[in-house]
């Protein structure tokens, strides 16, 4: 810990600070807003003897940078450690859906199970604080009993995407003081407060799986090796382990005569289906059911009419989502949309209010 909790009449916000120039900034926004702000490092569990590049989320790196932040603002600043959480809820789960033949999003449900859940349970118990921010790039409009998420100002940053789960309980506590930047002017607010991490580069990949995805999974999944075959069953050539490929994916197939794209997986027989239309109905499609959908209302009136984004950059798009079964949904398109992928994401918006969203199956 670094420093001490003041105590004040000022309402307490618990802020993530990762090391990074965005939870950097907005501590001190919060600060110079009137907020009581007390800084929060979160450890998360990293594979043992791993080498790790720039900008891992928690490693002592970005926690000194972090406390270095604090310390300029005089705001106390915290770890906590939720390694053990963090390997059952995010990593064990991560490999299981791969096992299954998905391509799953960690960061969605890092924010639904950690970020949005254990550590505001953390932070009431601990600091017993009034509300919790992050550096994500969204906003929340409160109006008529109800709070709403919109996205970033900054549409190349904006990560509404990958808060869907959020509810209308846990957003009356949110704040995210970033919604109405651009990154260029918030990178301009770290240099002017000199902190210095304003030129500190964005991750990239998923936080804990080192210096190759690949790599990762080849160490912790029994990969097998296979055949990669076209639509009409001929083979073309080997795999290292269907894991390591993904609907849509063209480089790295190591085949002659391309470009090849994947366009399926066989569990059963262990075989990767490559074709050589991108246009193929395999690779482009206008149907999809998903699950584990959670609206941010709480409920929505089915079919409903709104745009949908099956992955993190990609571009909403119209279409009518109805009810499939119990527990799924069925999303129509009116164009078709790349590459599909199980265990992605499907988000819901309606301009740019994010409604909700789910898991593709």
């Amino acid at each position: 810990m670094v420093g001490k909790i003041k105590t004040t009449k000022k309402p307490r916000v618990l802020v993530a600070m990762s090391g990074g120039v965005d939870s950097s900034v907005a501590a001190a926004l919060l600060k110079k807003q009137g907020y009581e702000v007390i800084g929060a490092f979160m450890q998360f569990w990293f594979p043992s003897g791993e080498t790790y590049g720039e900008n891992r989320c928690c490693s002592l790196e970005s926690f000194n940078e972090a406390a270095a932040v604090a310390k300029s603002l005089d705001i106390p600043i915290y770890k906590l450690n939720f390694g053990k959480e963090f390997k059952k809820q995010i990593v064990d789960e991560f490999l299981a859906a791969y096992r299954a033949g998905q391509t799953p999003n960690p960061c969605v449900a890092c924010n639904k199970f950690i970020k949005f859940d254990l550590l505001w349970k953390k932070a009431k118990v601990l600091f017993d604080v009034d509300y919790l921010a992050t550096g994500h790039y969204v906003s929340i409009e409160a109006g008529r009993g109800k709070y709403k998420m919109i996205r970033s100002k900054d549409k190349n940053k904006d990560q509404s995407y990958f808060l869907y789960n959020l509810d209308q309980t846990q957003l009356k506590h949110l704040l995210f003081p970033l919604g109405g930047y651009k990154k260029e002017k918030v990178r301009q607010l770290a240099k002017k407060l000199n902190f210095g991490v304003h030129d500190k580069k964005d991750s990239q990949e998923v936080c804990f799986v080192g210096s190759s995805h690949n790599q990762f999974l080849k160490k912790y999944l029994k990969l097998k090796s296979g055949k990669i075959v076209d639509e009409k069953g001929a083979t073309l050539g080997d795999h290292q382990g269907l894991a390591l490929y993904t609907a849509g994916q063209r480089s790295g197939l190591g085949l002659s005569g391309g470009p090849w794209y994947v366009c399926g997986k066989d569990l059963k027989t262990n075989k990767l289906i490559v074709t050589k239309s991108e246009k193929s109905s395999a690779v482009y499609g206008k149907e999809l059911i998903c699950d584990s959908v959670n609206w941010l209302s709480g409920k929505v009136k089915l079919p409903l009419k709104c745009q949908a984004q099956v992955r993190y950059h990609g571009v909403p798009a119209n279409c009518l989502v109805e009810k499939y079964s119990k527990d799924k949904l069925k999303v129509t398109f009116v164009k078709s949309q790349r590459a599909i992928v199980p265990g992605q994401s499907v988000v819901f918006y309606s301009g740019q209010e994010l409604l909700g969203g789910g898991i593709i199956i």
